[in-house]
């Protein structure tokens, strides 16, 4: 399990993949930042997924960020779980 990659939801659907990455850096060092978006119509399905170097930057992060508020909306971050197969 990769105890670097954070589940992030509840995020207003205006959020982007740059502010979501800004969000997290004051945390450590993001790897990458992803907005799910719906097909074919782009939208966001209001989460995404944050990729840290290291799992003390993702544990720091969720300590920081879980359940606080983000344009009025009250975050949701905890360590992702793995894809499941379909």
């Amino acid at each position: 399990m990769q105890e670097n990659k954070l589940y992030v939801g509840n995020l207003p659907y205006s959020t982007t993949n740059e502010q979501l990455a800004e969000m997290f850096s004051q945390y450590g060092e993001v790897v990458e930042a992803v907005i799910i978006t719906e097909r074919g119509s782009n939208r966001s399905k209001g989460y995404g997924f944050v990729t840290m170097v290291d799992a003390d930057a993702a544990q720091q992060a969720i300590a920081g960020l879980h359940e606080t508020e983000f344009e009025g909306r009250k975050m949701i971050v905890n360590v992702a779980r793995p894809k499941r197969e379909e």
